[in-house]
């Protein structure tokens, strides 16, 4: 997952998964703006086109979260909101806006920095944590048109601060304010999911184990070409949950939703949450994690703040009981999460193929 440069063979990570080194996009973009290397040129039937946009204006379900602990018929949609949809907005959250904006700025800093200060924090061989870019395994797949830096935020234990840029003034501070107000977000929602499903309160917190936290700071530069590449390729998220802090100007976010992809608008201070598929192996299909990717554009660089809710690697995964009965059979086998990470970061992301890894053969 790195980005091209001699420190990212050191074999010091975590041993999830592994990535190829390439070349930073922003800095093709700065070299040359007009520049599109062939190995960011997607196949034709790849490309984003308006003919594949959903047909009607669609916006996904927004929650006021402010009304979650007092109003039933809010927690209904939020319930409806994961099996319909798997992707939801939410405002109210209780996140200061000093909070959001911090962070903002924090990533835009990171990504300010001369390119050899940014290799300084450049992924290991085989680790999560650091500069680069995610989901390289071969030296024939399409790039995405992104740079990102990806962190464990949460326990403190699990974070490796030689990929924290101290060349950005206050970031730990200001990344550890943000994630632990995305974690109390996070934990209200399983909370109120929970008792949706009938279970105790505290019951999907407890599922995770030692619950982790990730966080993903994603550039995407100008494309003078944005027809022809793609910011994220479309994938699913292997989480339990995901929330996106987006750019309040630029809309780039799309997901699928009845065979066609539907743009996510920004709505400032809002949070973008989705479904990932751990929730959808514990809810046995009943919740989704739904395909989505990112589009660029020509005239305004993109930055968004991805948050990932992990279960704890050696949590075995699989249907609750809950979720099974003579209507519904088990679709999802039990695996253990740290199996499951490391199957997916072996792949380059193309849409769900990695999920059938979790499901019953002959599903």
């Amino acid at each position: 997952m790195g980005v091209q440069d001699e420190s990212s063979s050191e074999d010091q990570g975590l041993g999830w998964g592994k990535s190829l080194p390439v070349e930073s996009v922003q800095e093709i973009v700065r070299t040359d703006s007009r520049k599109i290397p062939h190995r960011y040129i997607r196949e034709d039937v790849d490309r984003p086109k308006d003919t594949d946009l959903y047909p009607l204006q669609l916006e996904i379900p927004l929650i006021d979260f402010s009304l979650l602990s007092s109003d039933k018929d809010e927690r209904e949609k939020l319930h409806q909101a994961c099996k319909e949809w798997g992707f939801f907005q939410i405002t109210n959250h209780g996140i200061a806006e000093d909070v959001l904006q911090r962070m903002k700025a924090a990533a835009a800093a990171f990504f300010e920095l001369p390119l050899e200060e940014k290799k300084m924090y450049s992924m290991a061989s085989n680790d999560l944590q650091g500069y680069g870019q995610a989901y390289v395994v071969s030296e024939q797949q399409k790039l995405d048109w992104s740079d990102i830096l990806f962190l464990m935020t949460l326990p403190i234990k699990d974070r490796k601060l030689n990929y924290w840029p101290t060349r950005v003034t206050s970031f730990m501070e200001v990344v550890d304010a943000y994630s632990k107000e995305i974690n109390r977000v996070a934990k209200e929602l399983f909370a109120n999911l929970s008792l949706m499903m009938n279970m105790g309160k505290e019951t999907l917190q407890r599922l995770h184990g030692e619950m982790k936290q990730a966080i993903r700071l994603n550039y995407y530069p100008i494309c003078s070409r944005p027809e022809l590449v793609l910011g994220v390729s479309p994938h699913s998220d292997c989480s339990t949950m995901s929330l996106l802090l987006q750019d309040d100007e630029v809309s780039a976010l799309q997901i699928q939703h009845e065979g066609h992809w539907v743009p996510i608008e920004p709505i400032p201070r809002a949070l973008v949450v989705n479904v990932g598929d751990i929730f959808e192996a514990w809810t046995n299909g009943m919740y989704k994690s739904i395909e989505h990717r990112a589009i660029t554009n020509k005239k305004k660089a993109r930055m968004s703040i991805a948050t990932f809710l992990l279960p704890d690697p050696e949590v075995e995964i699989g249907p609750l009981d809950e979720m099974v009965g003579d209507h519904w059979p088990r679709k999802y086998k039990k695996f253990k999460y740290l199996d499951y990470i490391r199957y997916t970061l072996d792949r380059k992301m193309e849409g769900k193929s990695h999920t059938q890894f979790m499901k019953v053969e002959n599903e």
